[in-house]
Formats: C-alpha cells, sequence, structure tokens
C-alpha cells in the first residue's frame, strides 16, 4: 500500500485510516475504522524503525505479549502486522488527548490532576509488572487523557532495538518523568510538582533503580495521603474542549466517510473553546456511539405477537434472528412508518422550588436517599441528612469512595430500611457495608478481594460496578481483569455477580464468566439478566440468571449487534411487571420478554419520521411497573408495559442531537441513574445539565432545574420518596417532585 497521508490509498490491512492523531515514536497514530463501522486506533510504524534489524521479530513477540494484558488504564491490543510492507498495529480506540499535546496547548495540569495521572498510571504499570512484563517506552506521547482518566498505549511497540532489556525500575523512572512533564511542561522542574506527589515522583527520579518505588508501593502512597478526588471531571476545562473537539472530528469522518477518506489532523481548538452538545456527546462517547441522525420526531411499529419460536429475535439461543414481524431487517433500506405515535411534547416549565439548600466541606462523590434520609458520600466521609430538612441526622462515619458515581459505576443501594455501600475505609479497602437508616450505625462490613491468586502470583483483578438489592440478597456485579495470559480481542468481557446475605453480609454464592458483561437485579424475585457481546457487531445475547439456583444459567436470547448497548457498566436493561425489557433489532426496536421462559410479549419499533438512523438507550420502568420509559435520541417515549402501547413523547431540550443512546445523561459520565422515577413523576436530565420533573400521566414538566455553576460534567443527583437530591460542588439541593 501506499504510505498513508501521501496521496494513495488510505486503508492498511483491513482499516480504514479517518485521521491522524499524533506520533509516536517516529511511528504515525491513526484513528480508523472498520469494515463494520467500529472505531479503532492504527499505528503505522515508521519506514526508520521498521528498517532496523530485527525490529519485526521483536515487534512481532510484543504484540503477542500485549495481547494478554488488560487492565482499567490500558488500551487493548487488537490486531497487528509485522510482516506486512509497512508494519501496523491497532489497539482499542480512545476518545482522548495526548499528553503532550494537552500540556503543550494548555499548560501543566493542576494538582489534582497530576494525582489522578500518576496514581492511574501506577496501577497500569502495576498490571503489566505483575504479568512479567514491561513498558519500556511510557511518556506524554504514549499517555492518552480521556474523560475516565489516563490510557497508556503503545504497547508493543516499546523498548529500544539494542541494548539492555528495559526493567520495571526504568519504567517508575518514565513514570516519574511523564508526571514531571505534566506538572512542568518542556523545562522539567521539580518544584513545579505540588508537595503531595514531590517526595514520592522524585524517588521515581532516582538515579538508582534499586531506591525508586514499584508502581504498588506509589499506588498505596497515593491512597494513604487520603486527600481529595478532584470534583467533577479530573481534568481542566480547556482540555476538555479540545478532547471533545477533536474526537467529534473524527466521528465526523467516521460517519461521513465510504471506503476512501482524506487522511489530516483534527483542526486545533483554541483554549476555552466552547463545545456544542454534538461534540460533547461524540467527544465523550468513546466511539461506542453509533453516528446517526437527530430523532425528535418519532413514528412507532409495533407488533404484539411473539416471533416465531416464542423467543424474542429467533427461535434459537446461539443463531442469528430473524427480524420479528413489523422489524426491518438491518440489511434492508429504511421505510416510512405505517403508524404514527403521538406527537412528542417540547418540555417547558417553571424554575423549580428549592425545598432546602446546604453547602458542606467536601464534594459529594455518591448520593443515595429514602424518604427521610440522605446517604451523602465523599471521599472523607459518609453522612446522613434529614431529607425533610438537609440538618445532619447521624455521626459521619469514616467509609468513603473515591471515584464516586458515574455512568459506569453505581456503588450505593437503598432497600428495606438499610442503606448499602462500596467503600473504603483508612484501614481497609473493598468493602461491602450496610447501614440502619434508622439510626446510621453500620450493621456489618464485608471485605471483597479486588485479587485473585493462584500459585502465588495474582491470576485477576475485580473491580465492582455497581450494587443492588432484591429481597434478602445483596449483589455486587463488575468485571474481572485476568493476569493469566487468556486476553483474547474477539472475546466479550468476564464478569461476575456476588451475592451476600442482606442481613449479615455473610458470602452466599458467586459466578463469573465470559457471558456475564452487566446485570439487572429486579428489586424482587430471584431471576437476573445480564447481558453479553463480543467485538466487531458481532451477535450479543441476554441471559436470564436463576439466583434461587445459585447463579444457574437460564434462557438466552441472541441480539444483533449487541455491543452497542451491552458494554461493561449499570445495566442497559428494564424490569417491569414480570417482563425483561432490552434494545434489539438494529438497534431501533425495544423487546418485552417473559422474565420467567425468555418468550417474546411484544416489541416496539421506533422510527424517525425523517428516516435518520435511530438507537435507542437503556429503558426504565415506573414504580408501579405499569409504564417503561424508553429515550430516544432527544425524546423520551412512555409505552405502557402490558403491550408496548406508545402513551406519551417528551423532547427534552439540549438531550443528543445524534440519536444515540445517551440516557439524556449530562456529559454521559454522571449516573447510570440519569432517569428515575417517584410515585407519579418522571425525572431525567439532558445534556444541557437540566433535571427536568416530568408527569408520568401526561409527559408534561412540572419544573426544571439548572445551576449555572455546577461542575463541568453537571450534578449527581438521586430520588428518596417524593423529592430529588442534588450535588453541585459543595451545595446539596432538595426539591420536591411536586414543587413549582
Amino acid at each position: 500500500m501506499d504510505q498513508p497521508g501521501a496521496g494513495g490509498t488510505h486503508r492498511i490491512g483491513p482499516y480504514t485510516l479517518l485521521g491522524r492523531q499524533r506520533t509516536v515514536g517516529g511511528s504515525d497514530v491513526f484513528a480508523a475504522r472498520t469494515d463494520d463501522g467500529l472505531l479503532v486506533t492504527v499505528t503505522v510504524v515508521g519506514p526508520g524503525l521498521a528498517a532496523e534489524p530485527g525490529f519485526r521479530d521483536r515487534f512481532r513477540a510484543d504484540v503477542e505479549a500485549a495481547r494478554t494484558l488488560s487492565g482499567p488504564f490500558l488500551v487493548p491490543v487488537l490486531d497487528a502486522d509485522a510482516d506486512a510492507p509497512v508494519p501496523w498495529l491497532a489497539t482499542g480506540f480512545t476518545a482522548g488527548l495526548p499528553l503532550r499535546r494537552a500540556v503543550d496547548r494548555h499548560g501543566p495540569l493542576p494538582e489534582p490532576a497530576l494525582r489522578v495521572l500518576a496514581d492511574s498510571l501506577a496501577r497500569a504499570l502495576a498490571v503489566l509488572h505483575a504479568a512479567g512484563r514491561v513498558h519500556g517506552g511510557l511518556g506524554p506521547d504514549s499517555v492518552m487523557l480521556t474523560m475516565d482518566g489516563p490510557r497508556v498505549t503503545a504497547l508493543g511497540l516499546t523498548g529500544p532495538a539494542g541494548g539492555p532489556a528495559p526493567s520495571p525500575t526504568d519504567d517508575m523512572f518514565d513514570l516519574g518523568s511523564t508526571v514531571l512533564y505534566a506538572a512542568s511542561g518542556d523545562e522539567p522542574d521539580t518544584d513545579a510538582l505540588p508537595g503531595s506527589l514531590r517526595d514520592v515522583i522524585g524517588g521515581c527520579l532516582y538515579p538508582d533503580p534499586p531506591d525508586r518505588p514499584t508502581a504498588e508501593q506509589l499506588v498505596e502512597y497515593l491512597r494513604r495521603q487520603d486527600l481529595p478526588a478532584p470534583a467533577g471531571c479530573w481534568l481542566p476545562p480547556a482540555v476538555t474542549a479540545d478532547m471533545a473537539a477533536a474526537t467529534a472530528a473524527v466521528g465526523s469522518a467516521s460517519a461521513g466517510a465510504g471506503g476512501r477518506g482524506t487522511v489530516s489532523p483534527p483542526p486545533p481548538v483554541a483554549a476555552g473553546a466552547g463545545v456544542s452538545r454534538r461534540k460533547l456527546l461524540i467527544g465523550l462517547a468513546g466511539g461506542a456511539a453509533v453516528f446517526g441522525g437527530t430523532a425528535a420526531a418519532l413514528a412507532f411499529t409495533g407488533d404484539p405477537s411473539p416471533t416465531p419460536g416464542g423467543r424474542a429475535g429467533g427461535p434459537g439461543p446461539t443463531a442469528r434472528p430473524a427480524p420479528p414481524p413489523g422489524v426491518r431487517s438491518p440489511a434492508s433500506s429504511a421505510s416510512p412508518s405505517p403508524t404514527d405515535g403521538p406527537e412528542a411534547l417540547v418540555l417547558a416549565g417553571p424554575d423549580a422550588v428549592k425545598a432546602w439548600s446546604g453547602a458542606g466541606k467536601h464534594a459529594p462523590t455518591c448520593l443515595e436517599a429514602s424518604g427521610t434520609v440522605v446517604m451523602v458520600v465523599t471521599d472523607t466521609a459518609t453522612s446522613f441528612l434529614d431529607a425533610a430538612t438537609g440538618k445532619s441526622r447521624f455521626p459521619q462515619l469514616n467509609t468513603v469512595n473515591e471515584y464516586g458515581t458515574t455512568s459506569f459505576k453505581y456503588p450505593t443501594a437503598y432497600a428495606d430500611g438499610v442503606f448499602y455501600l462500596l467503600c473504603d475505609t483508612p484501614d481497609q479497602s473493598g468493602l461491602l457495608a450496610a447501614f440502619d437508616a434508622a439510626s446510621g450505625k453500620a450493621k456489618w462490613a464485608t471485605r471483597m478481594a479486588e485479587v485473585e491468586s493462584g500459585g502465588g502470583k495474582p491470576t485477576a483483578m475485580y473491580r465492582s460496578t455497581y450494587v443492588a438489592v432484591a429481597g434478602n440478597t445483596v449483589y455486587v456485579c463488575g468485571t474481572m481483569s485476568l493476569l493469566d495470559g487468556s486476553y483474547s480481542s474477539t472475546s466479550p468481557t468476564t464478569g461476575y455477580i456476588r451475592a451476600f446475605s442482606a442481613a449479615t453480609g455473610k458470602g452466599l454464592w458467586r459466578v463469573k464468566g465470559t457471558d456475564i458483561n452487566n446485570v439487572l437485579v429486579p428489586p424482587t424475585g430471584s431471576r437476573l439478566l445480564a447481558t453479553s457481546a463480543v467485538p466487531a457487531r458481532k451477535p450479543g445475547r441476554v441471559q436470564m440468571i436463576d439466583a434461587g439456583r445459585r447463579g444457574a444459567r437460564g434462557w438466552k436470547v441472541s441480539v444483533p449487534y449487541g455491543g452497542y448497548y451491552f458494554t461493561t457498566g449499570w445495566p442497559l436493561t428494564c424490569y417491569a411487571a414480570g417482563l425483561f425489557l432490552f434494545a434489539g433489532g438494529d438497534g431501533d426496536t425495544l423487546f418485552a420478554v417473559d422474565a420467567a421462559t425468555g418468550s417474546e410479549k411484544w416489541h416496539q419499533r421506533f422510527e424517525s419520521k425523517s428516516g435518520d438512523q435511530v438507537r435507542i438507550g437503556a429503558p426504565f420502568a415506573g414504580l408501579d411497573g405499569a409504564t417503561v420509559y424508553v429515550p430516544v435520541g432527544s425524546d423520551l417515549a412512555a409505552l405502557a408495559t402490558a403491550d408496548g402501547t406508545p402513551r406519551w413523547v417528551a423532547t427534552l431540550d439540549g438531550a443528543s442531537e445524534t440519536g444515540g443512546a445517551n440516557m439524556f445523561n449530562a456529559s454521559l459520565r454522571i449516573s447510570g441513574k440519569s432517569a428515575q422515577c417517584s410515585t407519579d413523576t418522571v425525572f431525567a436530565t439532558d445534556s444541557a445539565k437540566t433535571l427536568w420533573a416530568i408527569d408520568a400521566a401526561t409527559g408534561r414538566a412540572r419544573w426544571r432545574y439548572s445551576d449555572p455553576g455546577q461542575p463541568d460534567v453537571g450534578f449527581l443527583w438521586t430520588v428518596g420518596g417524593d423529592r430529588v437530591f442534588i450535588a453541585s460542588h459543595l451545595t446539596m439541593t432538595a426539591i420536591a417532585a411536586r414543587a413549582r
């Protein structure tokens, strides 16, 4: 092939190159997409490096080793060709900015961001070193800044062509140099390091390798300092604006590219430049969203009759499903809907009247509420407030959750007078704790092992995603990263479910497997729903997990292109009135199946009247289960749970312009519960960072709430009884559901 960007074809291997992102060690890094439309990052090895004696053999060995590694701050290696005329490496797409570009354009990072950077890089190196590997080339060009934290890239392209092989202590020196660069720019100055990092980063730069800390020691050092985490987004606003704009340029190229495209770097953005809602969504979606058209005017096509074989999506558990009646085949062209649903109501309402508001000393990281008590978790303590007055109700506890609630994590739950929290204390980490809502006292705390060992060596690392309660059982769900060389880019994530007694915290059972990616725990009953998917738009599936049989697998339903919906994190499914609901078809159809048998009860397809592509978001249900609500682009559609009949459609001003599955989240990084219900009110946030209270019966707005001073990523909020509680920076606010 011609050298990319030199005027020839713009493909390498099976990938179409979209835009040059940066250069690492003489190799060009491009955003690219597969023929199936998925975004990846492709590094094209520079001609000088490729011509070095022994490079291809070393490159091949490094790639094979990198394929076995995975971790929350490592970019996975997907594919490579060491024998091509121009060697190349494909990795998972990362929506962000290289550290060097961020510092060059916007200056050194502030102390909270530097601490996140140091901690994340140390955790990434800890995974590498535990597996007996080293990076060998960590630096400002091989670190990407994303909304979820730094990501280490260039695995498989590291180490010198000659000389001694790099060691873990070399990696630690590189880590220190990278953090120092982020603190001072091109003229290294250790005085630019904040006091909280000066000693340990200085230690990484000691001339004698044995004197340098290990990655694990650096992580522990930062944890023991117990300093506040960044409130809201960990990066400065100018960096996030640049990041979103650059990734939006890649999204535009992906949406408009055919087999060939013009390869060019993304346009520069001035520091402090504003970001449109469209750019923000694309920039923060990490390439997982489908870049489709707006779905502001919806049409419906539904058919209550089940598909042949009584299963949503087809007769067998693993076969590619045939489209049910009324659902177009993914390969067919869009056609106008024969039946229009209710006209969308554009929400408009008065500003909310606050029941109370007050400021604390530390920004909340998690919120959970009952009708009478609000549990407020920060990175320093856990407090309990009176829901009616906002005044402190019980003494503070020393339990903390440093990373807090995000769109992928929800570490709190409430049921039957008890709060549950995934937390740490000054002495222990990885705890599941239960607190009595009547006294604020801890009922029990159980430590969950974060590392699984075998033969004296770590073989797996567990990450807790969220906690949920059903009846007498508490469930902790999450994912595990294998450290035994079993990683494959063609396999789904390995997930797990742990069950504990709600009365005592005693472990009851656990299951894990690649068929568990995220898990829905209904508030009642013993049937859970797990979803799983593999990359490259292969069919995913939903699967019943029988908690009554200690996690035994039950019925399965195949779903085309499930990778768009069943990503790791908060459940992208719903339970209501004995039915499980989930997205299927071509991503535009909601299926309702019997929770016990998996047989389809009804399905409802959504179309845009303009003919644009539609992707529905995660459904959620009212408290009585009679109505299910479905995010569709900028719209929220209310359907009757019994048969899928549309009741109303409301347009949230400021929500996504792409038709993507955004759940109306203010930035896709606030909460997996970005839409919740009280008895007669639906609460939803849009991407303009406005909270709407919507009458569940009519779809009309009761009120709206926004805060001009809220964090860049929006506010945390939760519902308890008939009130909603909002945390914005240091301020807590309560609003009654029917407030005017």
